[in-house]
């Protein structure tokens, strides 16, 4: 079903959008990330309108967001060790840990897995909802399934005003996301820790945090990101090393768009799904981006390119 009469205008006010989430609505909500679009998680029905708005398969679980860390055992049966310690540590920011499901946590969260993502956001706004709510909140990006997601409440509008109800959804603006990628997520419920999705931590932050290695990712896609097309702009991506290569590719290629951000990774990660929205709007022939040293916020802003840059999902 899509609205296309009165427009659903982002707003300020948390006490509204809380009283949404009371009545079943969906709010899309800021994050230090991206915005997501999120619903009670305990409750299936308005979790399954999120799949619906976003078109996206049920089957894909989606990430819990918590109020504070002391709501993990809440949502998780005896996480392990390791991943109480990252959540303790990491705590409100762009982390999610995998970890094994409560009972509260119904089916539809996690495409019927026995594990559940949860993070705690780095988000004023987004905290005081939860607080309001007085629930986890399922939530991911709040746009079209395999788009590029939003890091704007304008970006949520221009996405998916049309599938929203203007008389029980609600767009929060809590001003651009200053991470711009999405949380980092680290699996606990298959052996060793394991990232399935670099994000706003670093693999190296993680390391650390956890003073122990990481295991490679392996086993099938089993949480946000992990397809092999995701994050794609309407243009075809080209990747290149250099800035030189991309030069002469902006040389030859009428109407291709340049992305480099390689002299700042904190400034190009907060402004690549930017960037991937800006090329579409101008019409964008190609967009030539500039992959970062996998190195730090380099992992994270690779991986969206390269899911970008890959064949496309089928309609």
């Amino acid at each position: 079903m899509t609205f296309r009469g009165r427009a659903l205008e982002p707003t300020t006010d948390v006490e509204r959008a809380a009283a949404a989430i009371a009545a079943g609505g969906l709010v899309a909500i800021p994050t230090e990330t991206v915005y997501g679009l999120a619903a009670d998680a305990t409750d299936p029905d308005a979790v399954a309108r999120i799949f619906e708005v976003k078109g996206r398969p049920s089957g894909h679980p989606l990430i819990v967001h918590l109020g504070e860390v002391t709501e993990l055992d809440d949502w998780s049966d005896d996480p392990p060790a390791a991943a109480r310690r990252l959540a303790h540590l990491a705590w409100p920011g762009p982390l999610t840990i995998i970890v094994p499901r409560s009972r509260r946590v119904p089916d539809a969260v996690t495409g019927g897995r026995d594990s559940v993502g949860l993070r705690v956001p780095a988000h004023a706004m987004t905290l005081e909802l939860i607080r309001l709510c007085g629930t986890g909140l399922a939530a991911p990006s709040a746009n079209r399934f395999g788009a590029v997601s939003p890091t704007t409440a304008g970006h949520v509008v221009d996405d998916l005003a049309e599938f929203l109800d203007p008389a029980r959804d609600v767009i929060l603006d809590g001003g651009p996301c200053p991470i711009g990628v999405e949380s980092t997520i680290v699996d606990f419920c298959n052996g060793p820790p394991q990232i399935l999705r670099a994000g706003g931590v670093t693999p190296e932050q993680v390391v650390e945090l956890l003073a122990s290695d990481l295991a490679e990712a392996s086993g099938p896609a089993r949480a946000s990101g992990m397809l092999d097309s995701h994050y794609a702009p309407n243009a075809p991506v080209r990747l290149v090393d250099s800035s030189a290569e991309a030069r002469a590719l902006l040389d030859a290629i009428p109407g291709a768009f340049l992305i480099d951000g390689t002299d700042d990774l904190t400034g190009y990660a907060r402004d690549l799904y930017a960037e991937l929205r800006r090329a579409d709007d101008r019409g964008a022939s190609m967009i030539v981006a500039v992959l970062p040293p996998p190195v730090g916020l380099g992992h994270a802003i690779r991986d969206r390119l390269a899911k970008a840059a890959a064949p496309r999902i089928a309609d």
